[in-house]
């Protein structure tokens, strides 16, 4: 059995350092529930830059300045604050980020932290999504990361990634036994994404979101009031956070239209009967018929 926490974060958008703030508050608060492995949405430092959907392509400068400038170097002082609170708590903390490379390219980063507060790996997302391929570059396969955390190996893919059936399979490949899904999809149909990979992968689901109202956008940044009208039903992202677990049911949420936590406690031992049904990498995988290649050279300069 171990304890998990999803958490649905609001950040202080485009405000690293006050994000991370609210983040270790909510890592102190993981930790007192028992939380072994806390896990935090989709570039939620310093924020998902949801105006690529809202504005023309490359009229954005302004926002775009404020992203790179807010961005998270790794390893930096982000991983070392983030990194604290993963040792205060003893537990694993799993944490999307915007990150900054050298060359000046801004990667979709799901960064993972031991319990000694080390950086135990990255994943960026393989393929960012429309709009945001305006903003962020394209991950490689080096950094379909899973890790080993001792009571369960864990990795996970970024939004629409988890729409990717190979994608998916080079997860399932690796062993994973818990799937991390942090996302901005707010749609009716997302949770019956997070079921299907549960229940495709004999794996627990943890999916996280943001949730984020246009009052929560500074009224500094230029043109807001246009974009983001303070009053209103105008939500960026309504959240809708779950865990499910490996037969498709949901554990836990979805959490919707308030930040929050949701904790749950798994029983691994559920794996072992769910794959002896149906193991996507082992009995029903028919590798005389079908066969997986990755690439995994890193093609970024570092």
């Amino acid at each position: 059995m171990i304890t998990v926490a999803a958490v649905q974060s609001t950040p202080a958008f485009l405000d690293r350092d006050a994000t991370v703030d609210r983040l270790v508050a909510s890592i102190e608060e993981a930790a007192a529930a028992g939380a072994q492995l806390i896990v935090f949405p989709e570039a939620i430092v310093p924020g998902y830059p949801d105006w690529v959907w809202r504005t023309p392509a490359w009229s954005d400068g302004a926002w775009y300045e404020r992203l790179h400038d807010q961005a998270v170097d790794i390893p930096g002082p982000v991983t070392e604050v983030l990194g604290a609170a993963a040792r205060e708590a003893g537990a694993w903390v799993v944490v999307g980020v915007t990150e900054r490379v050298r060359s000046g390219t801004l990667y979709n980063t799901l960064l993972y932290l031991d319990p000694t507060g080390g950086v135990a790996g990255i994943h960026r997302k393989l393929m960012p999504t429309g709009g945001e391929r305006t903003v962020w570059g394209n991950g490689d396969g080096s950094t379909l990361t899973v890790v080993d955390t001792g009571f369960a190996r864990v990795g996970g893919l970024i939004c629409w990634e988890n729409l990717m059936p190979l994608a998916r399979a080079a997860m399932y490949q690796q062993g994973i036994d818990i799937h991390l899904a942090p996302t901005w999809d707010n749609s009716d149909a997302w949770l019956s994404t997070l079921r299907h990979i549960a229940r495709e992968g004999r794996v627990f689901v943890i999916g996280t979101n943001t949730c984020l109202h246009s009052s929560d956008v500074p009224r500094s940044l230029p043109g807001a009031d246009r974009l983001y009208p303070e009053n209103g039903d105008d939500w960026l992202s309504r959240g809708n956070t779950a865990i499910v677990g490996p037969d498709g049911s949901v554990l836990a949420g979805p959490l919707t239209e308030r930040a929050g936590m949701l904790v749950a406690t798994l029983d691994l031992d559920a794996l072992r009967a769910a794959r002896r049904e149906f193991d996507p990498v082992g009995h029903y995988a028919r590798p005389d018929v079908f066969r997986l290649t990755v690439e995994r050279p890193r093609h970024d300069v570092a």
